[in-house]
């Protein structure tokens, strides 16, 4: 069940005719999906298929992969000797010996400085076969890595919804305020236009549309309904099970810049404080988010 962490770690280990694959995946949070992959030399021409085994098992996220052949079958190139060669390179030593009266030996030192004496192959290992190997290990690494990413996806989950409720119950608390808070700004407003108006008579329609106008640019209710709508979504997307880290982290935005809105319509500095808590959920949010996969 979704969410998923990006983060994890799988091994897989396959054993077959004397050969042992091994096959590790690490895995860390990254906006995108950005592989890393590391195979023996002569397996470079697997790579394809590897990056496209790891494109369907990840949405995003960084993808280390190691591939390695262990044991006594990890043999590197085929070293052979060129005896013929060697052969005549100590007969042209000894002649020079000879012939300019060296009394030095010629010893083994001096033959290995010789070119092509000792040549390298590389092996030409039957792709096909090694691949029906090494993608088994692969499928017990990437089951292992899916696992941790499970149980840490849950537990993230877990922490979201409870950080969302505490979002939702400060929500709550400037909602029940605001009533107050009107209310004080009107007779603030009142006390204000009479000490100005020194005891004329204030026209109570005129008194009306000011208050009328300033509840207008205090009034945060949409703001409120759409933080409600977010939070309704945000809930609804850690059920979800497709890759929801791109939506979360982009409802979060507007979390933000609605939180903003009401903070500049309402200048109360109990609601400043409120507002200073929220965005410090969102924040805390986000840091979480980050590993959504």
């Amino acid at each position: 069940m979704r969410p998923r962490s990006m983060t994890g770690f799988g091994r897989g280990e396959i054993v077959s005719e004397g050969r042992t694959w091994v096959a590790e995946i690490r895995t860390v949070n990254h906006r995108f999906l950005d592989q890393r992959i590391v195979l023996p030399r002569t397996m470079s021409l697997l790579e394809t298929r590897i990056r496209k085994i790891i494109a369907s098992n990840h949405d995003r996220g960084r993808v280390e992969v190691s591939i390695q052949l262990v044991g006594d079958a990890a043999s590197g190139p085929l070293l052979s000797v060129n005896s013929e060669l060697a052969r005549q390179y100590h007969t042209c030593l000894m002649k020079l010996k000879s012939e300019l009266n060296i009394t030095s030996s010629i010893d083994l030192d001096d033959m290995l400085n010789m070119r092509e004496i000792i040549t390298q192959e590389e092996q030409n290992p039957d792709l096909d076969t090694e691949w029906k190997m090494i993608c088994s290990a692969l499928d017990v690494a990437i089951g292992e890595c899916y696992s941790m990413r499970e149980q840490e996806g849950r537990a993230l989950k877990e922490d979201l919804l409870e950080r969302i409720d505490s979002f939702s119950y400060c929500l709550e608390m400037i909602e029940e305020r605001i009533p107050e808070i009107m209310q004080t700004r009107h007779s603030e407003l009142r006390e204000r236009l009479n000490r100005l108006l020194d005891g004329v008579d204030l026209d109570p329609v005129r008194f009306a549309q000011e208050a009328a106008l300033l509840a207008d640019k205090s009034d945060v209710t949409e703001e409120v309904v759409r933080l409600r709508s977010h939070i309704s979504q945000f809930v609804s997307f850690l059920s979800s099970n497709e890759p929801v880290g791109r939506r979360l982290d982009f409802l979060l935005q507007e979390f933000l810049r609605e939180v903003n809105t009401i903070a500049s319509k309402i200048s109360n500095a109990e609601i400043a404080h409120m507002t200073v808590e929220l965005k410090n959920e969102i924040e805390k949010l986000r840091e979480q988010v980050q590993n959504i996969e």
